[in-house]
């Protein structure tokens, strides 16, 4: 199955790609998707159509997700 991942900011400065499809085996969750992009343990909000993801969720073929650094400030 493929799913394209846009990342936005810092994480595309830091992992070199804006945009990518990448393949797996069966549905990943949404944990496993930010574990194979390079992702674990930063803060981050993965988002499907606009709507937020939980770490369990499992993705389908062909989504498009969002992975975007998560913003502070005042």
């Amino acid at each position: 199955m493929k799913v394209r991942v846009r990342l936005i900011g810092q994480f595309s400065e830091r992992l070199g790609f804006a945009e990518k499809d990448l393949e797996f085996p069966s549905a990943p969750t949404a944990a496993e998707l930010t574990a194979r992009v390079g992702l674990k343990g930063l803060e981050h909000v993965i988002t499907r159509e606009g709507l937020p993801l939980a770490c369990e969720d499992r993705l389908k073929d062909k989504d498009r997700v969002v992975i975007a650094p998560i913003f502070s400030g005042g």
